[in-house]
């Protein structure tokens, strides 16, 4: 087992930084170095059943398969690479497009790795300072972050370095790493503000809030980069405002404009200071307030909750509404239980409720940029309203997941002889929990502004999502709902994501083609009925050999 990493042989050579912080590098370093070896021996519950070697071969390729998908998707900033001389947009729209996809990744898959608590009760005992304990929890999200942002960025640094020079990449490289540590240290702030005001349950509610603020700032901020350029002759011109400043990606775009084309504007020059400037001292305030951070999440551990009564009674109401079985009651009640008290799985998941929530607005404004409002309330815009499904792929990915795995074992000793009803009990809590109520923001929204015309429409909408649930669960590895322990590298299943999503695209797709017939969204609603009736029935029958490791 390789246990001398590359990156800390890196660290190494920068130990006096450590040092100059107040951090115990030794035991930093050790730390550090066991949270990676471990990594590397964590194997999904999935794999239990095989040999240690097939297991260890298989953690390997889940996370490489993972890295490929981020260097596909990265391949869309290589036409930005391509432009000639329009060094200042052509950068800042990378910069945007990376910070999207970093900060998305940071949030939804190492939010809990940086709010962990769990190793507490080893460390705090023996004689570390909070300081060294949150500087190697730090690290160990850098150390995946960067590997992740240079597996996206890494055919546009090849491409960078033939096109346009030495310069140029060093450039790039180096403003890569910035940005990344930037973006790691900006959330740790944003949580660090959170742990400072709230409390016990209520903390944990409100970082789910975040995470949802956050995921909508992020993709709000990205498409704004865009219309900070005017296209003039061919020539795209910046026009300054005070608030542009505080989109970070435009002041990474600046230095190489500077540099490379040498227009030494004032404005461009104060935009380059602002990326070099805001991440050394946002890092010096985040290593500032480190102890009070690592003090801050002892909160975590306060478990007291308020009576859920009444909540109780709904849910049981509602399970009986929806559930033509008592088991499937019981796993209604059950799921919607473990994803309201789940912080781990909350963590994980709500960001893609915000971008679900986001996104079929943001095509929207995208629309009435360049068409008059009239224009888009005639059009046929509302089918952004399928956006709503983007949380079901991960949803679906996510449900097997959870911090009470151990206690799977249940599902073996219960008098169930068919896991129809567990998968369907769960699917429905899921719709009624987190998809139920974006879905009725987004089509009351729209409902204002297209008029009731639309209401079969978003029927057939809603239908069409329900028939997706099913087709997400049956292209994914079927295993029990909170069966499983969470990876922190997630399980390599990105590109399978991606081709669920061209699905989504192909029944949106459908639902278009029918509104060109005469009558033709109440012959597709009726199809969908039936389509549904036999998929919700028929879908979820899987033997027991088969979700059970």
């Amino acid at each position: 087992m390789k246990n001398n990493f590359l990156f800390l042989r890196l660290l190494d050579r920068i130990s006096f930084f450590f040092r100059w912080v107040n951090v115990d590098y030794p035991v930093f370093r050790k730390i550090l170095q066991v949270k990676l070896m471990m990594d590397q021996r964590r194997v999904s519950t999935v794999l239990s059943n095989s040999s240690k070697k097939n297991r260890e071969e298989d953690s390997i390729n889940n996370f490489s398969k993972s890295l490929i998908f981020y260097g596909i998707v990265g391949l869309i900033m290589l036409p930005f690479i391509f432009m000639e001389n329009q060094y200042f947009f052509q950068m800042s729209m990378i910069f945007a497009i990376l910070s999207f996809l970093v900060m998305t990744t940071l949030i939804s898959e190492f939010s809990s790795v940086l709010l962990d608590v769990r190793d507490k009760n080893i460390l705090f005992s023996k004689p570390v300072s909070r300081k060294t304990i949150n500087m190697a929890k730090t690290f160990h999200i850098i150390y995946y972050v960067l590997i992740i942002t240079f597996c996206i960025t890494g055919p546009s640094l090849i491409v960078a370095l033939i096109k346009h020079g030495v310069l140029f990449f060093f450039l790039f490289l180096i403003e890569i790493i910035i940005i990344s540590l930037l973006i790691i240290v900006l959330t740790g702030l944003v949580y660090l503000l959170v742990l400072k005001f709230f409390d016990g349950e209520k903390l944990k509610d409100i970082i789910n809030y975040v995470q949802i603020i956050l995921s909508i700032v992020l993709a709000v901020g990205y498409q704004l980069v865009g219309r900070l350029f005017v296209l003039v002759d061919k020539q795209l011109i910046f026009t300054p405002k005070w608030w542009q400043f505080f989109i970070f990606p435009v002041w990474f775009g600046a230095p190489f404009e500077v540099l490379l084309n040498h227009h030494t504007t004032s404005l461009l020059i104060a935009l380059s200071l602002l990326a070099f400037i805001v991440p050394i001292g946002a890092i010096l305030i985040y290593i500032k307030l480190m102890p009070s951070f690592e003090k801050n999440m002892q909160k975590l551990l306060n478990n007291q909750a308020k009576s859920k009564g009444r909540s109780y009674k709904f849910i049981n109401r509602v399970s009986k509404l929806l559930c033509a079985s008592r088991e499937e009651q019981i796993f209604f009640k059950f799921a919607y239980s473990m994803m309201r008290r789940e912080r781990e799985f909350k963590l994980k998941i709500y960001p893609s409720l915000g971008f679900s929530l986001v996104f079929p607005f943001i095509f929207l404004a995208n629309s009435l940029m360049h068409d008059s409002y009239q224009d888009v309330v005639n059009g046929k815009l509302y089918y952004n309203s399928y956006f709503c499904a983007f949380i079901v792929p991960t949803m679906i990915m996510m449900i097997k997941f959870s911090e009470k795995y151990q206690g799977s074992w249940l599902y073996k000793t219960t008098p169930i002889h068919e896991v129809t009803p567990i998968f369907k009990g769960v699917f429905k809590a899921f719709l009624l929990k987190l998809f139920i109520p974006v879905y009725c923001v987004v089509s009351i929204s729209y409902l204002f502004i297209f008029g009731m015309r639309i209401i079969p429409d978003l029927i057939a909408v809603l239908l069409g999502i329900l028939l997706y649930v099913v087709i997400c669960f049956k292209a994914m590895k079927q295993s029990l709902p909170f069966s499983q322990k969470f990876e922190v590298a997630g399980q390599g299943q990105g590109i399978i994501i991606f081709f669920l999503m061209l699905i989504l695209g192909v029944i949106a797709g459908i639902h278009v083609l029918f509104s060109f017939l005469n009558y033709g969204i109440y012959i597709y609603i009726c199809l969908l009925l039936i389509s549904n009736y036999v998929l919700w029935k028929k879908g979820f029958t899987i033997s027991w050999d088969k979700v059970i490791e």
